[in-house]
């Protein structure tokens, strides 16, 4: 891979550079299972549901998106309460098992701060500098744009680019000259809305072709195959 053509890498954060995509899939079900069964409702949501409404998402937006996809409008006070129960049983597994970076992500940003390229992580979570403090790589990266830097920016979440442009205009680049990394669907769709110089897909589940299909111009299994 020639990275010299570009100016600036934002990366993705769950599932791209860390496993927590596991813990936070993990943590969704229980949450939205828990609530199916105290409301009554004999439907189970499912990985598949995680992709589809959830992944790459803010949080809330993820509440909403699934349960509106139930026909349940809940209030926002209840979408709250929700996204609150699911976040908690995440930090609670982040603090008692930690997480480490995939290892072929790791290598990948090994060479990239050897080689000078800046790098950024551009993620929808509120737990980005946690994650990242507890992988031992925020030293990495130049600008962390989470989701608590797009509450006060007002910056749209994933698929909207804004969280992405803004990360280039930190690092004081312009798009064409950037590269977007990402597993997400809403990510990809994010990257190809802000016309990126280049938005590279990972394959952690969401598929080769539904990451092609969203604005993936080039799609991987593992960062690994980026290195030189």
């Amino acid at each position: 891979m020639d990275w010299s053509q570009f100016r600036v890498i934002l990366f993705d954060l769950d599932g791209v550079l860390t496993p927590t995509t596991q813990i936070h899939r993990k943590a969704w079900s229980k949450m939205f299972n828990d609530y199916l069964r105290e409301i009554g409702d004999d439907r189970t949501y499912t990985d598949d549901d995680y992709y589809k409404f959830v992944d790459g998402k803010p949080r809330y937006a993820g509440v909403r998106n699934y349960l509106e996809s139930l026909g349940l409008n809940l209030s926002e006070e209840e979408v709250v309460r929700l996204g609150g129960l699911k976040n908690d049983d995440f930090s609670a597994v982040l603090e008692r098992d930690g997480i480490e970076a995939y290892p072929g992500s790791k290598r990948l940003i090994d060479q990239l701060h050897d080689a000078g390229v800046k790098m950024c992580v551009v993620s929808s979570s509120r737990n980005a500098l946690a994650v990242l403090d507890a992988a031992g790589i925020r030293d990495y990266f130049e600008h962390v744009v989470d989701g608590n830097v797009a509450r006060e920016q007002g910056l749209a979440g994933k698929p909207a680019p804004d969280t992405y442009s803004y990360a280039a205009h930190l690092c004081g680049e312009q798009n064409s000259a950037v590269v977007v990394v990402e597993d997400a669907i809403s990510g990809v769709q994010a990257g190809a809305a802000g016309n990126f110089g280049l938005v590279i897909g990972v394959d952690r589940g969401a598929g080769v072709e539904a990451l092609e299909a969203s604005g993936a111009q080039l799609v991987v299994s593992d960062l690994e195959e980026l290195t030189k």
